[in-house]
């Protein structure tokens, strides 16, 4: 069971990391783990709905990171989805190896109002979901650049909540 989120910004890694391209997730919490800004917390769970209902409770901010198979984009193709602006396309998440899975733990956390303030979603093409496998070459060559992405979400956040000059006081 993961624990319910008391931080405002918070990142959740979804996957299996034993099972190929599913271990995506893991794979991307390991490449962040040393370069979170302080106030960003990292969860990795499997992705059991209710697991990521709680895992998210309290949180302002989230960014979801989980692997995909649409089967209508290259291996390592990186999506980015407003999750609070838009359903999630269920037919690329249907193939999660986890049960149910992000699509419908964000469905649900629509319908009892327990979303975030912000979600966002980046999935990544898998291929190969085989128990005992690694991450495909091309999933695997997504990551630092999906970590770059992550890693920008969390720095216009900071730019935003920082004052600009206009914004000072001045003392004429």
């Amino acid at each position: 069971m993961v624990t319910k989120a008391s931080v405002p910004d918070l990142i959740i890694c979804v996957g299996n990391p034993e099972r190929g391209d599913d271990g995506l997730g893991w794979a991307v919490a390991d490449a962040l783990t040393e370069r979170l800004p302080p106030d960003v917390h990292l969860l990795r769970v499997r992705g059991e709905t209710t697991d990521l209902l709680d895992a998210w409770t309290g949180a302002i901010h989230v960014v979801l990171v989980d692997a995909i198979l649409s089967q209508s984009a290259p291996v390592g193709t990186i999506y980015r989805f407003d999750a609070i602006a838009e359903e999630l396309p269920r037919d690329i998440f249907c193939c999660s190896t986890h049960g149910w899975g992000v699509a419908e733990a964000v469905a649900l956390g629509r319908v009892l109002g327990r979303l975030p303030q912000k979600l966002t979603i980046y999935g990544v093409e898998g291929h190969d979901f085989r128990h005992g496998v690694a991450l495909s070459t091309r999933v695997a060559q997504a990551v630092p650049e999906l970590v770059e992405r992550i890693l920008r979400e969390f720095s216009k956040e900071q730019e935003s909540s920082s004052p600009s000059p206009d914004d000072a006081e001045s003392d004429d």
